[in-house]
This record gives structure tokens, C-alpha cells and sequence, in this order.
């Protein structure tokens, strides 16, 4: 039974990218398709529109998912939460179609329980994303017939976490993240055989398969910071994230149409809920940054993970290298003291992204460049409202791939309150 589970699984990834002529798609991304979907290493709002700076770098307004020895520089509780709207347009050179996507970005707390010694965090974030829609033609059994396969994926890896940042040093802080994964991903193959003429042979088959998984991981950070001058810092950061073999269940089923989804049905049950893990690579990451307090930052940060290691349910590879991303970030504070605008106290940054994906088809590296910019405007004294904008390129239409020009919103809000880890004084 594993045999023809591994046959069935391996067949509908080839599917993808085995036939050229691709009639169109719908999708967050593509490449989605490939392995556990798409990986977020952007953070919050406000690493996104930084390029995703946060290792080296993080700000007392805002909790830090990025890297959690920053989280010591949250002085005060903050509650940030943020939706997401990514719209693309896809290309294979001939056709194009225009696709959109979007929903609950995060949800993240900051707790510091002692004010610039050590403070936690929890909350909600996406670890990868898959979502697609493709429809696939392709001549068969010399050239009589049309097969039309219509393959779609959805869901991904989310996380709820509990994090902690500590003072461990002068100006060294150290912290952990702990993450609880959870997820279901959701694929589907559904063939269908026409003639010359037009007219479905047979009935519509379907493949259908849903990936669960459920288990522990950790991310290490670490944060150092010296003083040039009165007002100048040099900030440095390093992150380390460990997934290992992250367990779960398989269900898979080939049936007709509408029938796959459901264990009773008639059909070829190839997995009922059987055990086992997918092994996902761990992750580094590195970053300097250089601070004016309360005037400006400007900082360059990269991240690595091997997929070449990636095994998936059944222990095998799927020809994926390694990922390298790049992130240039600034940022600009015109007056934080100003009482007469809110647009003088906001924060205006701006960003490069490069990221090399794990994806290699048809001898070629599928890259991913963006330009990042938004702000954090304030709407109190002390809450924010927050937009990250990236418009950016991944891939292209060369070897029969495909090219998405993409743009990609974020906007959120934090609350934040300097009452709640304060003593109260009563005269």
C-alpha cells in the first residue's frame, strides 16, 4: 500500500510542471505546489516593510517574531494583529491571469514583566502557505484524446507560540521560542478525457490527499548591541530554528469525482490517517544593523535553510536547494517628539528583499525580488495603525515556467498600554 501512495503522491507533483500548456491558474503562488508550500520569513508588519529586518533590530512598539532576545526592548504590553491582501499576475509567456488572495496575517502579544530584562510573547503566525489552482492540458494516447487536470492545494503550517527574552549581560540578550505547529495542507487531482470532438470519455477521477501534521519546534536567538557615540548604536543578531521530523497523518484516496474526500465512498483507499513525519531543515540567520536613537535605522540581514535535506510523508526528496534570502531594510522617524503631528511621530521605512527559493525546474532558480515600504502611524498616544506594501517578481517565463509580478499588502493595528507590568505609586 505505501508503494502505490508514494506512485500516487509522485505523480501529482511531476503533473505539475511534466506539460507546458498551462490553460490557467489561481493561486497565491504557483510554486506553492512544491513541498509544504511557501515559507514566510518577513515577520510582523513592520519587518515586512523592512525587507523583513528583525533579527538585528526590533522596536519598543511592536512584538518581535523574528528574532526573541528582541523581545527586551518591548517596555510596554502590546496586542498587534494584522490582515493580508496579495493580488498576482501570472505569466507562461502566452497567457496571463490575474489572481488574488488574502486573509488573517497574525496575531501577536508582547508581555514585558520587567521592563528591559525580560519580557515574553504569544501568539498566532503562519510557518508556510499553499495555495493553487491550476488547469493542466495534455495530448494522450496519440493525440486522440485530451486529458484536462484540474489540480488545486490549500492550507499550510501555522503556529501558536509562546516566546521569552532576557537580559543576560550588558547588552547582550539572549531568547526562545517555542512553537506548537498545527496545519492541514489539502491537494487535489481531478482527471478528466475528452475526444477530438469535445465530448468527456469515462467519468471524472479524483485524487485527493490531506496532510496533517502536530508537534513541537524551537527557535534560539540572540542580540547584542555597543554604543557608537551618545546616540549611535551598532546592533547585531543571530537566530537559529529547529523543525527536525515534524510529525503528522496521511489520508489519501483515488475515487470519482466528489468521492475522494471521503473514506466510505467506493474508490482505491491508499491511506487511512497512517502516521508518520515530514523532516523540514532547520534555519539560520544573521544581521547588523546601525541605529540613530529616535531618528533612523539601516540594516542588512540574510537567512539560510537547506531544503536539499527536505523529506516529505514518505521519506523522499523532491529535488528542492537551498534557500537564501537577502534583506536590506531602513527606517525614519522625523520628529518623535512632535505634538502637533502624527505624521512627524510615525515611522516611514522602506526596503530591498531577495530571496533565492528552494524551487529548481527545468534547470533553472526560481527568484523572488521585491521592493518594501510602509509606516506605523500613530492613532493615540500610544497605539499604531500599520501598512506593509511589497510589489515584487518571482520566477520566470523561460524553460515553461512561470513569471508572478506580484503585489502584496499588509495592514494591522497595535494596541499598546504602559499600565499593566508597572507599579502604580499612590501619594
Amino acid at each position: 500500500m505505501l508503494s502505490k501512495f508514494k506512485w500516487q503522491l509522485l505523480g501529482v507533483c511531476c503533473t505539475l510542471f511534466l506539460f507546458s500548456e498551462a490553460k490557467a491558474q489561481l493561486s497565491a503562488s504557483t510554486y506553492s505546489a512544491l513541498g509544504v508550500g511557501e515559507f514566510n520569513y518577513s515577520g510582523l508588519t513592520q519587518n515586512q516593510a523592512m525587507g523583513g529586518l528583525g533579527i538585528s533590530f526590533g522596536t519598543g512598539w511592536g512584538p518581535n517574531v523574528v528574532n526573541p532576545a528582541l523581545q527586551t526592548r518591548n517596555t510596554i504590553f502590546n496586542f498587534q494583529t494584522a490582515l493580508n491582501y496579495k493580488r498576482i499576475n501570472a505569466s507562461n509567456g502566452d497567457q496571463t491571469s490575474d489572481v488574488d488572495g488574502g486573509g488573517l496575517s497574525y496575531i501577536a502579544i508582547s508581555l514585558p514583566f520587567k521592563p528591559g530584562k525580560f519580557a515574553g510573547g504569544l501568539g498566532l503566525n503562519q510557518i508556510s502557505s499553499v495555495n493553487y489552482d491550476l488547469q493542466i492540458n495534455s495530448l494522450v494516447n496519440n493525440e486522440e484524446f485530451n486529458a484536462v487536470n484540474d489540480i488545486t492545494g490549500d492550507g499550510g503550517i501555522s503556529e501558536a507560540y509562546f516566546s521569552t527574552g532576557f537580559l543576560l549581560a550588558k547588552n547582550l540578550s539572549l531568547g526562545v521560542h517555542a512553537s506548537y505547529l498545527f496545519g492541514s495542507t489539502i491537494r487535489t487531482n481531478q482527471l478528466s478525457i475528452f475526444n477530438e470532438n469535445g465530448t468527456q470519455v469515462g467519468t471524472t477521477s479524483e485524487y485527493y490527499e490531506r496532510l496533517t501534521v502536530s508537534d513541537m519546534a524551537y527557535k534560539l536567538g540572540a542580540h547584542y548591541y555597543f554604543k557608537v557615540g551618545d546616540e549611535n548604536k551598532v546592533h547585531m543578531g543571530a537566530i537559529y530554528q529547529h523543525f527536525g521530523d515534524v510529525n503528522g497523518k496521511a489520508f489519501a484516496k483515488l475515487a470519482a469525482f466528489g468521492q475522494a474526500s471521503d473514506p466510505d465512498s467506493d474508490g482505491d483507499l491508499i491511506a487511512n490517517d497512517e502516521k508518520g513525519s515530514i523532516y523540514i531543515p532547520d534555519r539560520y540567520g544573521f544581521g547588523l544593523s546601525y541605529e540613530k536613537t529616535n531618528k533612523y535605522v539601516v540594516g542588512l540581514e540574510g537567512q539560510y535553510q537547506d531544503f536539499g535535506d527536505f523529506r516529505d510523508f514518505l521519506g523522499d526528496p523532491l529535488r528542492l536547494n537551498e534557500t537564501v534570502k537577502l534583506g536590506l531594510g531602513f527606517q525614519i522617524v522625523p520628529d518623535y517628539l512632535s505634538v502637533d503631528s502624527n505624521f512627524k511621530r510615525a515611522t516611514y521605512r522602506f526596503g530591498f528583499e531577495f530571496i533565492k527559493t528552494p524551487y529548481y525546474l527545468n534547470q533553472t532558480n526560481i527568484n523572488d525580488l521585491g521592493i518594501n515600504f510602509g509606516t506605523s502611524i500613530p492613532v493615540n498616544q500610544l497605539s499604531l495603525m500599520n501598512l506593509a506594501v511589497k510589489v515584487g517578481q518571482r520566477g520566470t517565463t523561460s524553460s515553461g515556467l512561470i513569471r508572478e509580478n506580484y503585489v502584496n499588502f499588509t495592514f494591522g493595528f497595535s494596541l499598546n498600554d504602559n499600565s499593566w507590568f508597572y507599579k502604580r505609586v499612590y501619594q
